[in-house]
């Protein structure tokens, strides 16, 4: 595929922050605009006025995800309602000994989630077009979501996915990326909730009022 014009400084941001990645992945990111601003012209999977910062809005704050935990080699992970593959894709490419499992209702959208991965070579994720409430027969150390639905309604649908059996460094249970003001979807976990603050570590201001959150379940 002939490279439009990628946004490369973005690219690069994701570099700085995660000198890390390996060339492979870094070659598996580059990828991504190309895929992404082709299939978005046919199926809207992020906001065309967006598009070109995916990697700021979209990578890297999928990313945000790995300043909480840092799964260990073999968890699996269920994204619930990845839309066209966020945070799920991001991760599989930084976690390539990781199991992801993505999901969403809307087909179109798991399809171009599914045509990325492919096209990049991913082998560590799998899809499902449902209702995340219709996922019964498989369990994981954790599901991961991006701002879909309330804490308390992602807690409620998360919880029968979740293993019993833990290896990570924190409790298996619910990570997900939100905006904004947090207190009130707190309240009913805030014995146990743990909010971290997307600027303490990525100086954009696109991350000033982004965080993670984890609650075990």
């Amino acid at each position: 595929m002939e490279r439009v014009s990628i946004p490369v400084y973005q690219l690069s941001i994701i570099e700085n922050y995660f000198p890390e990645l390996a060339d492979v992945q870094k070659e598996q990111l580059a990828a991504l605009y190309d895929l992404y601003t082709d299939w978005n012209s046919k199926i809207n999977v992020i906001s065309r006025k967006d598009i070109e910062n995916l990697y700021l809005h979209h990578v890297l704050h999928s990313l945000g995800i790995v300043k909480m935990l840092k799964f260990k080699n073999e968890s699996s992970v269920m994204d619930l309602g990845t839309g066209g593959g966020f945070p799920g894709i991001p991760l599989a490419i930084f976690f390539p000994q990781v199991r992801f499992h993505l999901v969403d209702s809307i087909g179109k959208k798991i399809k171009v989630a599914q045509a990325v991965a492919q096209a990049v070579g991913l082998q560590n994720v799998e899809f499902r077009h449902g209702r995340a409430e219709e996922e019964k027969q498989q369990t994981f150390d954790f599901v991961v979501s991006r701002a879909v639905m309330p804490l308390a309604h992602l807690a409620k649908i998360a919880a029968k996915n979740i293993k019993k059996r833990q290896q990570n460094a924190l409790p298996n249970g619910l990570i997900c990326l939100k905006g904004g003001e947090l207190q009130h979807e707190i309240v009913p976990f805030r014995n146990k909730a743990v909010t971290l603050e997307l600027e303490m570590y990525f100086k954009e201001s696109y991350f000033k009022t982004k965080k993670v959150v984890y609650i075990p379940l």
